[in-house]
């Protein structure tokens, strides 16, 4: 399977060279957060789907797999990054541990499940540990709706005689709660209003994908979402293109940032990244609109302290907590962060400790000193974004550093070496037993050394 053969491909470290300021441009991908949702979205009409803008990512080879175990044929076109999903024939409701274990996203085919075929039965979910994320309000909010639910030997049941439109309130805002049960109540009876809604871009790319299917969604983008349910012949194929990854220009900002260049990210969506942006901004980074979806990004001089708190959208991501703590970690003055959302979300702490960082942890804080400068050394990736931090650390830091498990960079990074190449940056991907001489760079940025 996709899946297990991108795996075997990750077993791989990075050797990085600082000391490159990164300048040209760089174009950023689909989210990978909004596609593996509009590729579970893809199950609810008996029909064929078109999504276009889509990253070559492990998640994605993960959820492919995931669709293709329930009876989809999927092709992926990774040249062009296109996937057809054509879902009249599913087969099955169980999505097995194999693929959804492995990645939490992949647990929002639950939704679409219940609602087209009445009965799901899905793994519970995996991905990376970075603390709980629990299930229980796609299960409160199935119930609500007539489903019956259960959670037994590491799977949750579902079934609904009647699926029924209900008012459903969530205690915070879940984002792949909101997902799930938006799905489920497009073919719902009557009208589903969801309340404290997660209000995330790639929310608003899944109703925009689902209403071209015909689906009747109002208010996605806000906290109160409306969906009146539809018929299941009144659903068709749609032809859609993801939006861009807002976590990806973050870390592509970040790593300019980090290395006092000067480049353009193109292919972004600016207001998606408001709240992130001002941040920089007050610690010193230039950037500028020159373009409706072209940035220019720049630093150049060392960076100032600044206090920030995890929050759910619009506030800070907590996908870039890891990323601003780094661009911290050699900041003027003392900086305080607060992550909000969850508590293992600190783990790459202990990789920036041995790369030279000040960082205090109390609690679901960090408190962090800037220092003069980073080292190089060895580092491992404790989770998707935290892998990505790393790399920018070592961008930034003194001397050569070594990134390990890159699996988790993988999840969530198309090209990603190939693209920080292409902005100047000395980086390359070997496997995990190369054993490299001392000079594996020339003066023109080439890999030169072949021992291993």
């Amino acid at each position: 399977c996709y899946g297990r053969i991108f795996m075997q491909n990750s077993q791989d470290k990075l050797i990085i060279q600082s000391g490159v300021p990164l300048k040209g441009e760089v174009s950023i991908s689909g989210a990978k957060n909004a596609v593996l949702k509009l590729m579970a979205a893809s199950l609810l009409p008996c029909d064929i789907s078109v999504i276009k803008n889509v990253p070559e990512l492990s998640d994605v080879e993960i959820m492919t797999d995931v669709l293709s175990e329930l009876g989809a044929i999927v092709n992926y076109d990774k040249q062009n990054g296109v996937l057809t999903i054509d879902s009249r024939n599913i087969t099955s409701c169980v999505a097995s541990d194999i693929f959804v274990s492995k990645m939490r996203a992949s647990f929002v085919v639950l939704g679409p499940l219940v609602g087209r075929m009445r009965e799901a039965c899905v793994a519970m979910p995996g991905g990376c540990q970075i603390g709980e994320r629990r299930v229980n309000f796609h299960i409160k909010g199935l119930q609500a709706m007539g489903c019956q639910c259960d959670i037994k030997d590491g799977y949750v049941y579902a079934v609904a005689k009647e699926l029924k439109g209900a008012d459903i309130c969530f205690d915070i805002p879940s984002v792949g709660a909101t997902e799930n049960i938006m799905m489920a109540s497009v073919l719902a009876d009557g009208v589903t209003v969801i309340q404290n809604a997660a209000q995330e871009p790639e929310i608003v790319d899944l109703a925009n994908f689902l209403n071209a299917m015909g689906a009747k969604i109002e208010g996605a983008g806000t906290n109160q979402i409306v969906v009146t349910g539809v018929k299941q012949n009144e659903l068709h194929g749609v032809e859609h293109a993801t939006i861009p990854d807002r976590i990806e220009a973050g870390t592509y900002m970040s790593a300019i940032i980090a290395t006092r260049g000067h480049a353009y990210i193109k292919n972004v969506f600016p207001n998606h990244l408001t709240i992130f942006t001002g941040k920089l901004l007050e610690m010193g980074a230039k950037i500028k609109l020159v373009e409706p979806h072209v940035m220019e990004v720049s630093a150049d001089r060392r960076l100032d302290a600044m206090n920030f708190i995890t929050q759910p959208y619009p506030g800070f991501p907590t996908d870039l907590q890891a990323l601003a703590m780094t661009l911290l970690s050699t900041a003027n003055g003392i900086s305080v962060v607060t992550e909000s959302l969850y508590e293992n979300r600190f783990m790459h702490i202990n990789e920036l400790w041995r790369m030279g960082a000040n960082i205090r942890q109390s609690n679901n804080h960090a408190i962090i000193k800037g220092v003069d400068y980073l080292v190089g050394t060895e580092v491992m990736c404790t989770d998707l974004r935290a892998g990505a931090a790393l790399v920018v650390a070592a961008l930034m830091a003194k001397g050569e550093s070594v990134v390990k498990a890159l699996h988790h960079i993988d999840r969530g990074y198309e090209k990603f070496t190939a693209k920080l190449n292409g902005l100047g940056a000395k980086v390359v991907r070997v496997p995990i037993d190369y054993q490299p001489d001392e000079n594996i760079f020339n003066e023109q940025n080439e890999f030169v050394n072949v021992k291993g």
